[in-house]
């Protein structure tokens, strides 16, 4: 098995068990919690998008996320001040 294919299997073993784990694994009650365990399965995503060897693909998800994170994080924040 050559690494690549290894790559492509460990990318998606994170995006199956990471995703399980986000929707009903431990500390899914806090949503920043909830939140934190999504990162798994993103980066199973870009270990998929690097096997395929799509460079475009994989700074265009990281980018983004990156940002997305930024912003679920202050809404995190924001919904939690309200809540109280």
């Amino acid at each position: 098995m050559d690494l690549i294919t290894l790559t492509l299997y460990v990318g998606y073993f994170l995006l199956i068990i990471g995703t399980v784990g986000a929707v009903i694994g431990p500390l899914t009650k806090d949503p920043f919690k909830r939140f934190l365990n999504i990162e798994v399965p993103a980066i199973g995503v870009c270990l998929i998008f690097l096997a395929y060897n799509q460079t475009l693909a994989l700074m265009t998800f990281l980018g983004v996320n990156a940002i997305l994170t930024l912003v679920l994080v202050r809404a995190i924040i924001k919904n939690e001040e309200l809540e109280e």
